[in-house]
C-alpha cells in the first residue's frame, strides 16, 4: 500500500503554500511500503522560539509515532541542517529552497494564497530568513495569472498575493502594482484580490494607483513597520523612516478613505529606551493602525542584533503588553465605528467572515464561501456581530 503522509507547518503564509507543494510531491512520490508513514515538519526560523517549537514537535512525533519517517523542511532546516539531522527520528532534512514558481494554498472554501515572490535581498539585523529563503525571485505575470485563473475556476472568490518580500516583486518589467493590475484585468470574474504584508518604502506608484482605482483590490494593507523610532529603524537596517511610514498611511488614506492598516512591530529591540518605545507606541495613532502583530524581541543566533546590547526581558514583555493594549484599543474603536453599517462580507469556515477591509464578523452557521451583506449590530472587542442576508 502507499505510505500515509502528514505535514506540520510553522510560520508564515508562504510556508503554508510550501507545505501544500511538499505534501503533493510527497504523496505523489510515496513508495509502496508496509505502511510506514511519513511526517514532514515544515519549520520557521523567524525567531528562536519558532525554531524551538519545531524541535519540540519533532521530539513529540518521535515519541508518539516512533515508526514514522520524519522529514524536516523549511527555513530553520536550511539554516541549521546539521542540528536537525542529529535529532532522534529525523530521516531526512531538505536543504534546497526550491525554484520560484506560482504556487497556492487554499484556506477552506473562501480564499487562496498565491505565492508570487520568494527570498529576500535585504539584510535586516534581526532577521535570518534570507539565509533560509535565498535571494529574491519573482514569478512571471503570465504564470501568476494562469494559477489565479485555475483558482477562480475551482471556486475561490478571493486570492491573496504573498511572498517573503512582496513589494520587491519584479518580473518582465512589472513591479507589484503592474502585476496586480494585470491579474485584475485578466480575471474580471475574480471578486477579491488582497496583498499580504508589504514594505511601505518599496511600494511602487502603480500599486498606490491600483489601491485608489481598483475596487476589487481590497482596502487593507499589513505593513512591515517594526518600529517607530528612527535610530532603532537604522539599527535594524530597515529602509524607511518614521516619517515615511506616517506619510505613506496618510497618502493612501486620502486616496482610499476606507482603507484599514495592520502592522508588524518588534518590541524591545537592542538599545531601545523608553523614549524610543514611546515613539513606536505613538505610531499606532499617527498611522491610524487597526490590526497589530507585536513580537517581543528575542535574539536570533547568527544575526547582528544578537550581538547588540540587549534590553532586559522583563521590560521587553511589559512594553509588548502596552503595545498590544494600544492595538486592542485601536481595534475596538474601529469596531465601534462599524456599528450600524452594512458590510459586504465573505464567509469562512468556523462561523467567521471578513469584510473588504479584513474586519472579522461572526456568522454562526453560515456556509463557507458565501458573499453576504451584513448589518452590523455590535462587537465583542475582537469581531463584529450582526444580521446577514444574501446580496441582491
Amino acid at each position: 500500500m502507499t505510505a500515509a503522509v502528514d505535514i506540520v507547518t510553522f510560520g508564515c503564509r508562504l510556508n503554508y503554500v510550501d507545505s501544500e507543494r511538499l505534501l503533493r510531491e510527497a504523496r505523489a512520490g510515496a513508495p509502496e511500503s508496509s505502511g510506514r508513514e511519513r511526517v514532514i515538519v515544515n519549520t520557521c526560523a523567524v525567531t528562536s522560539e519558532a525554531t524551538r517549537q519545531a524541535r519540540q514537535t519533532i521530539r513529540r512525533l518521535n515519541r508518539e509515532r516512533p515508526t514514522a519517517e520524519i522529514i524536516v523542511a523549511g527555513c530553520a532546516a536550511r539554516i541549521e541542517p546539521e542540528s536537525f539531522s542529529a535529532m532522534d527520528g529525523v530521516a531526512r532534512v531538505l536543504v534546497e529552497p526550491g525554484e520560484a514558481r506560482a504556487e497556492s494554498a487554499a484556506e477552506g472554501q473562501t480564499r487562496a494564497f498565491l505565492a508570487v515572490q520568494n527570498g529576500c535581498d535585504h539584510r535586516c539585523t534581526f532577521c535570518i530568513i534570507p539565509f533560509g529563503r535565498g535571494p529574491s525571485r519573482s514569478i512571471a505575470p503570465a504564470e501568476v495569472i494562469a494559477e489565479a485563473r485555475r483558482l477562480v475556476a475551482s471556486g475561490k472568490r478571493e486570492i491573496v498575493l504573498t511572498g517573503v518580500d512582496l513589494t520587491s516583486y519584479a518580473a518582465e518589467g512589472a513591479a507589484l502594482g503592474g502585476l496586480v493590475r494585470a491579474v485584475l484585468r485578466a480575471l474580471p470574474q475574480l471578486e477579491r484580490l488582497r496583498l499580504s504584508s508589504i514594505d511601505c518604502i518599496e511600494a511602487d506608484a502603480e500599486l498606490l494607483d491600483c489601491m485608489s482605482a481598483e475596487p476589487r483590490l481590497m482596502p487593507h494593507l499589513h505593513l512591515s513597520l517594526q518600529a517607530g523610532d528612527d535610530l532603532i529603524l537604522k539599527r535594524m537596517k530597515r529602509r524607511h523612516s518614521r516619517a515615511d511610514a506616517i506619510g505613506f498611511c496618510a497618502a493612501l488614506r486620502a486616496a482610499r478613505p476606507d482603507i484599514v492598516f495592520g502592522a508588524d512591530f518588534i518590541v524591545g529591540f537592542p538599545t531601545e529606551t523608553e523614549e524610543m518605545f514611546a515613539r513606536t507606541l505613538a505610531l499606532v495613532e499617527q498611522c491610524g493602525l487597526t490590526h497589530l502583530h507585536v513580537f517581543p524581541f528575542s535574539p536570533r543566533p547568527g544575526t547582528p542584533a544578537a550581538l547588540m546590547p540587549q534590553v532586559n526581558g522583563v521590560i521587553v514583555k511589559e512594553r509588548a503588553a502596552r503595545l498590544r493594549a494600544a492595538g486592542e484599543a485601536a481595534l475596538a474603536r474601529h469596531l465601534d465605528a462599524q456599528i450600524g453599517k452594512t458590510l459586504r462580507v465573505l464567509t469562512e469556515k468556523g462561523g467567521m467572515a471578513r469584510a473588504e477591509d479584513f474586519t472579522p464578523l461572526r456568522t454562526p452557521g453560515a456556509e463557507a464561501g458565501r458573499m453576504l451583506d451584513a448589518r452590523v449590530t455590535g462587537h465583542d472587542g475582537k469581531a463584529l456581530s450582526g444580521t446577514s442576508a444574501e446580496p441582491a
